[in-house]
């Protein structure tokens, strides 16, 4: 009897905690559109695989009432399962019990599940939905915030790091996910800012709306904090778990090698139909991707931000691989800052977690004008340069159009130890595009005679068929080969084969100094 009383009794104590804040608190969560933490765990993870880590921990504060308040399961969901039978250690925030504040033993229980992240080298998924750190607490609150970004920091590039944010994530909250690799918001819904609305009006005396300030589209367009939009949390957590399908676990295990659903050497001879040899005509790059990859297995990554530049992640022969590329419907698929900050950091993503990069490349040069310079783009477009100079992963870049000046080298040039350096007939390698150089080599030789206009033409096209072509830099060793467009895919997939062993770790220093 003495055993039946004992398990009746943690039944209860197990489905109060359960319950969170209560029936009509989960009531008004759903009202909201949203679900609750243990809701959204069980829809992300595989069937029946959760197990709960302190469920029972509590809080020891007694200020400012805390001693008289419930807070079961002090407000956040922690443990771990699977994701396609993958380990995956997790936390999902509590807004029915004190609106998923962090206290002590709230960010203790985060603490615990990132601690076991990393020892046991798997993914880490923390779903936010907080107001923030529990004022009730005051400096124990701040503290485990700092140990919660500690964590976050000391696992980056070791172990996969995903942030979804389905709620309010406010002040000191928006750093965890800040340093973790990617973040995810539902539109309409999930809010992101230091300081809010009314504390701004009463500072700075602007008048802005949460959504204006910290909304899905602001920080999917114009910040690119986040990387993800999505339309409802279904969405955004069926996503997480496609992201995952293309990352290992750790940094030292290669992400697997799915079987292949498609034609390994099939011909890519519509891409004639896309992409001009007049390389001022405009074309859409990621018609180009789907074409090239695996079918249906390009998922686009920071989609909105910085559009002159796409990143992402796909499959070649089934492996995965991260696309990095210049955008022509765009800017021209110029490089500017907010699409160097974007590149840099995908690349260096993609090398830490054992990801072969291919680049293809269209790109007239970095974007001109005083709003750049002064912006400091010669800073944000150097990270693109380092990234590439650093990366020691597979590196396999097709310059399919354009390929100029500072660009050519900034976008995996063999300068910046590309393994594998294609080019289509149609490319064009220079210091700078025909019309410019031909201004400036023969100005005075068109200057001179009245026909100037017709001069100048025949110039460019002097210019353009003595170096503005690939066939110099393959003549000096830049270029690998100059590939038939159809046989694109096959040559890039030959080429990831023959580098899936690469093995280059540089362990004399312990880091460089990216510019920043």
């Amino acid at each position: 009897m003495e055993i039946e009383k004992s398990e009746a009794k943690l039944t209860a104590i197990r489905e109060k905690i359960e319950l969170g804040g209560g029936q009509l608190r989960i009531d008004r969560q759903h009202k909201k559109g949203k679900m609750t933490a243990r809701e959204r765990i069980n829809y992300l993870l595989d069937q029946d695989s959760f197990n709960e880590l302190n469920p029972f921990i509590k809080n020891r504060s007694t200020t400012l009432g805390m001693s008289d308040k419930q807070v079961p399961g002090e407000g956040v969901v922690a443990g771990y399962g699977t994701i396609n039978q993958r380990l995956v250690y997790l936390y999902a925030q509590d807004f029915t019990v004190m609106g998923g504040s962090v206290g002590e033993a709230h960010a203790q229980k985060i603490q615990v599940v990132m601690d076991l992240a990393l020892a046991n080298r798997a993914p880490l998924i923390g779903l936010n939905d907080s107001g923030g750190a529990r004022i009730n607490e005051g400096i124990d609150a701040l503290n485990g915030y700092g140990e919660i970004f500690y964590r976050n920091t000391k696992a980056s590039g070791i172990i996969p790091q995903i942030s979804a944010i389905l709620g309010p994530c406010a002040g000191g909250a928006v750093y965890s996910p800040a340093i973790t690799d990617f973040i995810f918001m539902v539109d309409q819904t999930s809010k992101m800012f230091i300081t809010g609305p009314e504390v701004i009006k009463s500072v700075t005396g602007e008048t802005v709306s949460g959504e204006e300030l910290g909304g899905a589209a602001t920080h999917n367009q114009l910040s690119g904090v986040a990387h993800f939009r999505e339309k409802d949390e279904k969405s955004v957590l069926d996503k997480i778990r496609l992201l995952l399908s293309y990352l290992p676990d750790n940094c030292q295990e290669k992400p697997d090698q799915i079987q292949l659903k498609d034609q390994a050497g099939r011909s890519t001879e519509k891409l004639k139909e896309i992409v001009k040899a007049n390389s001022k005509q405009a074309y859409d790059v990621k018609k180009v991707i789907e074409i090239i990859v695996d079918k249906n297995s390009f998922l686009e990554v920071q989609a909105e931000f910085a559009p002159n530049a796409v990143i992402g992640f796909a499959r070649l022969n089934g492996r995965s691989i991260g696309i990095v590329a210049n955008q022509p419907k765009y800017l021209a698929g110029c490089l500017n800052i907010n699409a160097s900050t974007k590149l840099a950091r995908f690349i260096r993503f993609l090398d830490s977690f054992n990801i072969p990069i291919i680049s293809l490349v269209d790109v007239p040069g970095y974007l001109p004008g005083t709003e750049q310079e002064l912006g400091g783009v010669i800073r944000h477009g150097a990270k693109v340069l380092y990234a590439y100079s650093e990366a020691t992963v597979p590196k396999i870049t097709l310059i399919m159009r354009k390929a100029y000046g500072g660009a050519y080298i900034a976008m995996g040039s063999r300068s910046v130890r590309a393994d594998l350096v294609y080019a289509w007939p149609i490319a064009e390698i220079a210091v700078m595009g025909p019309e410019g150089a031909a201004n400036i080599i023969y100005r005075k030789e068109i200057a001179s005679v009245e026909n100037s206009a017709e001069v100048r033409q025949q110039k460019i096209a002097e210019y353009k068929d003595k170096f503005a072509n690939p066939y110099l830099a393959a003549e000096r060793g830049m270029v690998n080969d100059i590939i038939k467009i159809a046989a694109t895919r096959a040559k890039l997939i030959n080429g990831l084969e023959i580098l899936v062993n690469k093995n280059l770790h540089n362990n004399q220093q312990r880091h460089g100094n990216i510019p920043l």
